[in-house]
């Protein structure tokens, strides 16, 4: 068996919801064995990007500009422009994609990183982008470690064992219906 076949994530945990009326955040940490600088490398370089995001960057988010983002795994690819707003290496990285608001915090944490994200989605599909999420963290985890697994998102993460369990874990903590 491959790593990915053996591949199973763990429990919904390290999540948390800030709700602002119709507008929630999706707030998600987690503590990774690597260091900020090869974090940071994994979270900007579109070729690191390809091997865990659910989406495609035509080019470094490691500056403040514009960059068009393709999501992955979707019936028909979507591109957007997204605008990197703040490029603090290896600290904080913001940015807009498709009218959500995106940041990463980056500490150094017990010799490895405490990885923090922020990110705006409808409160309609929010358990969803936890769990969504939640196996792109640890994609990039199996990558940074030298033991890559391969990128699981979209329609794919959504058939993946253990999705659909991270979903209705999440919605439980959340307070919400889970949804479909």
């Amino acid at each position: 068996m491959t790593d990915r076949e053996q591949y199973a994530p763990g429990p919904a945990s390290g999540a948390q919801v800030r709700k602002d009326g119709e507008k929630w955040t999706l707030i998600l940490v987690r503590e990774l064995r690597h260091s900020p600088e090869k974090v940071w490398q994994a979270l900007t370089d579109p070729a690191h990007l390809r091997e865990w995001a659910p989406f495609d960057a035509d080019g470094s988010l490691d500056a403040v500009g514009t960059v068009k983002l393709t999501t992955v795994g979707a019936p028909t690819p979507h591109v957007s422009e997204a605008t990197v707003t703040r490029a603090d290496a290896p600290k904080v990285l913001e940015y807009n994609w498709g009218g959500s608001d995106i940041r990463w915090e980056l500490e150094a944490f017990g010799g490895g990183t405490r990885l923090t994200l922020w990110h705006n989605i409808d409160r309609r599909f929010i358990s969803m982008g936890a769990a969504g999420w939640h196996i792109c963290f640890d994609v990039l985890d199996h990558l940074l470690s030298g033991t890559p697994i391969g990128r699981i998102v979209g329609p794919e993460a959504m058939k993946f064992g253990g999705w659909q369990r991270l979903n209705a874990e999440y919605a439980k903590q959340f307070g919400i219906e889970t949804p479909n």
